[in-house]
């Protein structure tokens, strides 16, 4: 009787070792912050997001350096307002540019910052007011085939 206790105690230990582990592992591969973690959040207002969605990259320098983490709409002027988590020993300018790049030609979208020279540091829940929305590809490549683009090389 001893020794199927024993047995279970082992079993038992090992399941509670397992969830732990499977536990770690989900919030390290889902990138789950827990109690803040080493982040700090800051807004942008941009008039167009173009297929930018919460969890997309936050990059300086081709560096990631945080994530997309909240997208609403301003009922007011339509413009939408973004919260991004940026790394705490990260320090951004009130002259930063926010603007929203593609990865590759029909990649993913990511938010790039371009810190400015300013000496006033944005604090947490700041706006980046400087932002530029992203190329419309499509928009571009219908202008092209249906020659609405300007062509100066041709008018000399």
């Amino acid at each position: 009787m001893e020794n199927r206790y024993k047995l279970e105690l082992i079993v038992g230990i090992f399941v509670l070792i397992g969830i732990m582990a499977v536990g770690y592992l989900t919030v390290r591969l889902g990138k789950i912050q827990l109690l803040g973690g080493n982040y700090y959040t800051i807004n942008a207002r941009f008039s167009n997001i173009g297929g930018l969605k919460v969890g997309n990259e936050v990059q300086i320098s081709g560096v990631v350096v945080g994530r997309v983490e909240n997208i609403r709409l301003d009922p007011e002027d339509y413009n939408v307002i973004i919260n991004v988590s940026v790394w705490k020993d990260i320090k951004l300018t009130d002259d930063t540019i926010a603007s929203i790049k593609t990865s590759g030609l029909i990649g993913d979208k990511y938010v790039s910052l371009s810190p400015g020279g300013s000496d006033e540091i944005l604090q947490p829940g700041d706006m980046i007011i400087e932002t530029l929305p992203p190329v419309d590809i499509e928009e571009l490549i219908s202008k092209y085939v249906f020659g609405n683009v300007s062509d100066n090389d041709n008018k000399k």
